[in-house]
């Protein structure tokens, strides 16, 4: 029986004490916060999307960097095993739109609850408000760790699981890329990830609050297309948000430090410009005696309106009927090329999760233990992995927790 601590009662912490605990270690889990969990509270907003039920090679698209290192972890534990866990903790699951997995009461509380009643049953020590200053190493292996509060703590593994810097306010500040390059190992370059986004038009912060459905968006960086894709999206006061947006982040974010970027929004992506300039002609037709910013409710929502009249450039009082044919092809070109430009993004206090950590490529893939300090493992969003929204960071800190707990002997 090894002595196992876990530095970190989130996500990969509690999976990867659930499974050393039933490999028969003698397991303590070390938690600065005040109870576990406390980022897997607020995930999904507050659903808990536990993982993605997509076709695992679908798992590796949705990964931003370095899915090639989750090849063992996402096969030797499947997003239908994670499933099958917690159905079997009692969490009874439903599948939503985009495949996304919810526990079917729509509480993420349920989900560490369950946690909390396995680690209890298996015997697992659980000490909260408990702050790790360092960790211990003789003749180069892990031996313990240091807390803060000058006690030293004894044990033949050590399993890093302290998430990233994304959302300090769940005790994400960190700890554990100090940790790792105390110890010797190189962590790549931090960036907010899932993140909202900047752009410097003024009329961002006249839609704030408008919610698009059904569009597409596109980023460009010069000519090249850097992300595409449908689905929905929320302007704020200083830029844009939402499912789309926060994806597009994942693509972006490491170049976005050096230059600006295009955003163009399709909001009728079902039609071709050809298409969409016939239902328009339809629509003036309707309204030939019309002044045009009366004739125009139909096709857009009533906040976005204004600031179209505004960049068609047509006299918002001039007559439909009296639109010129290339005045009606522009504004159909605005309607399907509506331009922002993106300069920045938000900071990690409002990043889902974080870009960078520690560098794989000094990680044993299967076990997540260190190839630098034997016993020492790392998993979850403290490694360089990231992925899109959807279950797919969970995802990584099942797996890759699974992998930790479940390799010590």
């Amino acid at each position: 029986m090894s002595n196992v601590i876990v530095v970190g009662g989130g996500a990969a912490g509690m999976m990867a004490a659930v499974f050393a605990a039933r490999n028969g270690q003698n397991v303590q889990v070390l938690e600065k916060n005040e109870k576990l969990g406390k980022k897997l509270f607020i995930t999904g907003k507050g659903r808990c999307n536990i993982t993605n039920a997509a076709d695992i090679e679908d798992l590796f698209t949705a990964v931003t960097s370095n899915p090639k290192f989750l090849y063992s972890g996402f096969y030797s534990f499947t997003n239908q095993q994670v499933i099958d866990f917690f159905e079997e903790l009692g969490v009874k699951t439903k599948i939503e739109r985009g495949e996304r997995v919810f526990p079917v009461s729509d509480h993420s509380s349920d989900v560490i609850a369950a946690f909390s009643r396995e680690l209890k049953s298996l015997g697992v020590a659980v000490s909260l408000h408990t702050e790790v200053r360092e960790l211990l190493c003789e003749q180069d292996k892990v031996c313990g760790v240091l807390l803060t509060n000058g006690k030293k703590m004894k044990a033949d593994a050590v399993i890093v699981a302290t998430g990233g810097i994304s959302y300090p306010s769940t005790g994400s500040t960190g700890d554990g890329y100090r940790f790792a390059k105390e110890t010797g190992h190189r962590v790549t370059e931090l960036l907010p990830s899932l993140v909202p986004m900047e752009v410097r038009q003024w009329y961002a912060k006249e839609l704030q609050g408008l919610s698009l459905r059904n569009i597409e968006i596109c980023i460009t960086d010069g000519k090249k297309k850097l992300y595409e894709e449908f689905g929905e999206m929320l302007f704020t006061h200083y830029g844009v948000s939402g499912p789309l947006i926060l994806s597009a982040s994942s693509y972006i974010t490491k170049k976005l430090k050096k230059k600006e970027m295009r955003l163009v929004i399709d909001l009728k992506p079902a039609l071709s410009e050809t298409q969409l300039d016939a239902r328009v002609l339809r629509d003036f037709e309707d309204n030939k005696n019309k002044h045009f910013k009366n004739a125009i409710g139909k096709l857009f929502p009533s906040k976005l309106i204004p600031v179209m009249l505004l960049l068609s450039g047509i006299d918002p009082e001039k007559k439909v009927n009296e639109i010129s044919k290339e005045e009606r092809l522009g504004f159909v070109h605005l309607i399907k090329h509506f331009e922002l430009t993106i300069t920045g993004t938000r900071d990690f206090n409002e990043a889902i999760v974080t870009q960078g950590g520690v560098k794989t490529k000094e990680i044993n893939p299967s076990t997540m233990e260190s190839k630098i300090v034997p016993g020492l493992y790392f998993a979850g969003e403290v490694l360089d992995l990231d992925a899109l929204t959807g279950g797919f960071n969970l995802q990584i800190a099942w797996s890759t927790g699974y992998a930790a707990g479940s390799s010590i002997w």
